[in-house]
């Protein structure tokens, strides 16, 4: 018996699918305290069951979900390497000797400005947000523990930071993946971006300097010298400490990739562990895989230190397969494709297409569970109104970028909020509300699209020709371009 032809969901029935799989997010992880990964799992079948009602055979779906794994199976080894690095890094003692110089060097009055600054210079270096919060955000989450800052703003201030950096630097996966799809040329997207996103610095670097005022008169320094003594007890501080950590970063800023240079990374960790923390070898070894284990008595240095080796990751592996073939499936059915057609006919101007581009981004990430998703599908869904109306792709490619990649971080079952919540220790929806950046740049960007500030407007396109030239390069950088940055 043939199959009915394939179609479009219906708004009735996108909201009913999209309606019960965020009944289950929230349902499990804030009232039944059951784990995210069931809930993806158990969307898998409801999108499954919608896409056979659609007229799709089921080995279709299956293998569009397969295909969803498999393009963002770089964010699992990516995940994978960092716990190692983590772990080794601890146990060779260099994270504990950044925090060692960091609380005896950051006053705490300007520590929230100094994280947002050193991360977002590391991610502008490296061209990895992900790079920068495993590395530089690590040591900034210990740092503002030792100086009694809340381990939610700390991580606000890492975020704003790191985003920043990556969304401004032309090493980004990201960065060229989002004007790529856009068929923006890297520099011009860039150049695009820069006004908005540097006013929106300078806000939130004002922001974070008066709120780090709040905590500088409340810092007991006697008990900041008391953890920087556990310290020197419990590990050999020394400046050669630094040399893993120059030499990693070097490597990502000479774009070499990600996965090896961060394997490597953890291999110094074990070199440093053996060679100048005295650890027996096997033990540093075991540290890639387990977690770091040391009971100081000092409570902050157990929290902090306690953690690292890829089974730590394991959880956050399951939650991002999962929901990388739940935004496959997603992308197959076209769900996203339908809620793009209601802002349809309401576009009809720089800042409604702002607001449409950036909300298409954000449910890019919310159902997509993966920021390369929202940034393949979101200038895909979005480019002909563009065209339609008579504006440059490079606004497109900007409002994709902002919406898609500042956001990506506030999603608790996407990669990125997986991976944020994973190495800096703390809930996703507990630090979102502190991703001032995020908000600032999204706010400031639709405002100014409103305004008609910069915006670029061109001769409005009526024949299909950019779109199909956009068709023809998108196949070519799906395989490419979608390890997130």
């Amino acid at each position: 018996m043939a199959l009915a032809p394939k179609r479009l969901p219906s708004v009735l029935q996108v909201v009913v699918s999209l309606g019960l799989f965020l009944l289950l997010a929230f349902s499990f992880t804030a009232k039944l305290d059951l784990p995210i990964q069931l809930a993806l799992y158990i969307g898998w079948f409801i999108i499954i069951t919608l896409g056979i009602r659609l007229g799709h055979k089921y080995q279709d779906l299956e293998k569009a979900a397969l295909n969803g794994i498999s393009n963002g199976l770089g964010a699992v080894l990516i995940l994978l390497a960092v716990g190692a690095l983590v772990g080794t890094w601890i146990s060779g003692g260099i994270v504990p000797t950044i925090i060692y110089y960091g609380l005896k060097a950051i006053h705490p009055s300007i520590f929230l400005l100094a994280t947002m600054i050193i991360c977002s210079l590391t991610a502008l270096a490296t061209g990895t947000s992900w790079g920068a919060a495993g590395t530089a955000g690590i040591a900034m989450m210990g740092i503002g523990q030792g100086l009694g800052v809340p381990s939610a703003i700390t991580a606000g201030a890492v975020l704003s930071g790191c985003y920043f950096g990556d969304k401004m630097s032309p090493l980004s996966d990201s960065v060229i993946l989002a004007s790529t799809m856009s068929n923006v040329e890297v520099v011009k997207h860039i150049r695009g971006m820069l006004p908005i996103a540097t006013i929106s610095y300078i806000i939130t670097a004002i922001m974070f300097t008066l709120f780090g005022f709040h905590y500088s008169g409340q810092v007991d320094m006697s008990q900041v010298q008391g953890v920087m003594h556990a310290m020197e007890d419990q590990f050999y501080i020394t400046p050669y400490s630094f040399v893993p950590v120059v030499i990693v970063l070097g490597l990502l800023a000479l774009r070499m990739p990600s996965f090896p240079v961060i394997s490597f990374g953890s291999l110094l960790g074990i070199v440093w562990a053996v060679m100048i923390q005295d650890v027996d070898f096997l033990q540093a070894f075991r540290t890639a895989w387990a977690p770091f284990s040391i009971h100081s008595g000092v409570e902050f240095i157990d929290s902090i230190l306690n953690r690292g080796g890829m089974s730590s990751m394991l959880g956050s592996v399951a939650v991002i397969v999962f929901g990388l073939g739940f935004g496959g499936l997603l992308d197959k059915v076209g769900v996203l494709e339908t809620v793009a057609k209601l802002f349809e006919h309401r576009v009809q101007s720089a800042g409604s297409l702002s607001v449409s581009t950036i909300a298409t981004a954000f449910l890019g990430n919310v159902f997509g569970s993966a920021m390369y998703v929202s940034l393949i599908l979101t200038p895909k869904i979005c480019a002909k109104n563009y065209d339609r109306l008579g504006y440059e792709r490079q606004n497109l490619s900007r409002n994709a970028e902002f919406g898609g990649t500042l956001t990506s971080g506030m999603v608790p079952w996407s990669d990125n909020g997986i991976y944020m919540a994973s190495i800096l220790g703390v809930a996703t929806l507990s630090y979102a509300p502190y991703m001032w950046l995020s908000f600032v740049c999204i706010i400031i960007t639709i405002v100014c699209s409103y305004m008609g500030w910069f915006v670029n407007p061109c001769q409005p396109v009526t024949t299909d020709s950019k779109q199909a030239t956009q068709s023809s390069d998108d196949d070519s950088v799906l395989a490419s371009e979608n390890t997130p940055a």
